[in-house]
């Protein structure tokens, strides 16, 4: 078999994503993207339970889905989905000295990964996590 297309572009998958992140996001810059994007992932990450976690992270682009992964503290409790404002709060915490999210933070997350994604591959993945997962990656919020 040959070298999965995913994992041969990678780097320019991840790109790509990182670019359309920042511009739903309004931002100047990838830098200040990357943040972001980490505290949509992290924030998301930590309202599953290990398992279905692992099932999300399965339908995620290489780069996206070692984000999702990385310092990840499995014991840590399951927190429940809160508002938008709540969330957006946490989002900004990691980091918190160079992040510079915006209101829609996480909807201009969901837009740049909808955009780079494999669509069905995606809402299979989402169609197994209670609503209040999927409604977090709406793009309209």
């Amino acid at each position: 078999m040959p070298l999965p297309f995913e994992y041969q572009n990678a780097s320019l998958q991840f790109d790509q994503f990182i670019v359309d992140a920042r511009d739903f996001a309004g931002l100047p810059t990838t830098n200040m993207a990357w943040n972001m994007v980490i505290g949509v992932l992290h924030t998301f990450r930590r309202r599953l339970s290990v398992k279905d976690a692992l099932a999300f992270a399965n339908a995620l682009p290489p780069v996206v889905r070692a984000l999702f992964i990385e310092d990840w503290d499995t014991e840590q409790a399951v927190a429940e989905f809160d508002s938008r404002e709540a969330m957006i709060k946490e989002v900004r915490s990691v980091r918190h000295h160079h992040n510079f999210s915006p209101d829609n933070a996480i909807q201009a997350v969901a837009a740049a990964l909808w955009k780079n994604i494999d669509e069905a591959v995606f809402e299979r993945a989402l169609k197994r996590l209670p609503a209040a997962a999927q409604a977090y990656w709406s793009p309209d919020g």
